[in-house]
């Protein structure tokens, strides 16, 4: 009988480039933050599992936002375990990317108006009115800061 192999090696494994804090790069990632690009937030569910779900964002000044619904399950996973990771990333060339990992802050304070800018982001601005205009003012803004995001892309490993 076979065994099962425990340990794989990759011969031609290329290192990726490490990690960069944000703030020291925020005009290399400007274009990736401004556009309506693919992010997910990770937040914990009672039994420790990993709930992860496709969000929009936005950055304001020294954080990212994102507007939970006051129904939405995440929000009562983050108010048992604030504990989170929000990761945002390009799908082409040169596949830059953030993660912000961090203790979630709630607060009620402006959910209409961040609902109505991060929905025109990804839908232009009727569209987006429309959207924030379907949906009722109640729910939170989850903001993580910017100072604990690092940065990446993948440039220096990508053939020429």
């Amino acid at each position: 009988m076979r065994r099962p192999r425990t340990t794989r090696t990759c011969v031609d494994a290329v290192p990726y480039p490490a990690p960069m804090d944000l703030i020291d790069h925020a005009d290399e990632i400007r274009t990736l933050l401004e556009a309506p690009s693919p992010a997910v937030l990770t937040v914990y569910r009672p039994d420790g599992a990993a709930h992860v779900s496709p969000v929009w964002l936005r950055v304001t000044g020294d954080d990212f936002e994102v507007v939970i619904a006051a129904r939405d399950r995440k929000l009562a996973y983050l108010e048992r375990d604030p504990r989170c990771g929000l990761l945002v990333f390009e799908t082409t060339p040169p596949f830059r990317g953030v993660e912000v990992r961090a203790k979630a802050a709630l607060s009620l304070d402006g959910v209409a108006a961040a609902r109505l800018a991060i929905a025109s982001r990804n839908l232009g601005t009727e569209g987006g009115r429309r959207f924030a205009d379907q949906r009722d003012d109640r729910g939170f803004v989850l903001r993580l800061p910017a100072g604990d995001a690092k940065t990446w892309d993948l440039r220096a490993i990508l053939p020429s």
